[in-house]
């Protein structure tokens, strides 16, 4: 398989480190990230987890004081510099060639990365190598069925980093349907959450009491009906071979 698409995408999210966090800690995407640690949680306390992807370990170090242990994995040096600043225990390395051995986790979780994994099912194929049976793995994906994908077709690409754009990485915007027919054999959905489901806009979260107001209505579509419409998709699956029953979806 050829290199560029690896190569392009660490120098794309090398150029975005520096700024990566400078909005992230209050109003939408904070908003985001505590759905988010929220729908995870109950997969990592006292569990070993992988965070595929992990960025600057915002997500990560959230999660580390839960877990039996918790260990990172992510394309760019840059991101993983701020990381290990934290304190986490990261390692350079790529979503589609996972360097552990078979069934070394209890959880693998990932967000804000597999959408722009062009060879999606092999990644999704290595998070189910690396989490044991009965495991959990916890993806976040882009939905097609959302507000926030047409939101993106109005605005177009943002500006990234100081020399690059959305455009300048591959995205891909599954409907739910598509996003379960990518799923590996050994892997079954047990839960399906939305995040983002009726913000049409993250500026609105700008404005005092409207920001309240949709932030209170994002906490309670997360499990409701309209999921299937968050824009960002959260799959919680189980790797068969474990005895328990699947949650309804």
């Amino acid at each position: 398989m050829s290199t560029e698409p690896l190569d392009r995408a660490q120098r794309y999210y090398d150029d975005f480190s520096a700024d990566y966090e400078k909005e992230r800690h209050e109003g939408y995407h904070a908003l985001i990230d505590d759905l988010e640690v929220g729908i995870l949680r109950p997969y990592v306390v006292g569990r070993r987890v992988l965070e595929v992807g992990c960025g600057t370990g915002l997500i990560l170090s959230r999660i580390a004081p839960w877990a039996e242990s918790a260990v990172g994995i992510d394309l760019s040096p840059g991101m993983l510099s701020h990381a290990r600043r934290r304190g986490l225990d990261v390692h350079h390395g790529s979503a589609t060639e996972l360097p552990f051995e078979d069934a070394s986790f209890d959880t693998v979780c990932s967000f804000k990365v597999l959408a722009h994994v062009e060879p999606i099912e092999l990644a999704l194929r290595e998070a189910a190598r690396v989490v044991r049976p009965g495991g959990h793995v916890v993806i976040e994906l882009y939905n097609r069925w959302s507000l926030r994908y047409f939101a993106r077709q109005i605005s177009g690409a943002r500006r990234i980093g100081r020399s690059h754009d959305e455009d300048d990485i591959s995205t891909r915007w599954d409907s739910p349907p598509e996003a379960i027919r990518r799923l590996p054999a050994t892997l079954e959905v047990v839960r399906v959450a939305g995040v983002r489901v009726v913000t049409p806009l993250a500026s609105v979260h700008r404005v005092p009491r409207l920001g309240a107001l949709f932030a209170m209505a994002e906490r309670a579509c997360v499990d409701s009906p309209l999921r299937w419409f968050g824009g960002f998709l959260v799959l919680v699956l189980r790797r068969r071979g474990c005895q328990e029953k699947s949650a309804p979806l």
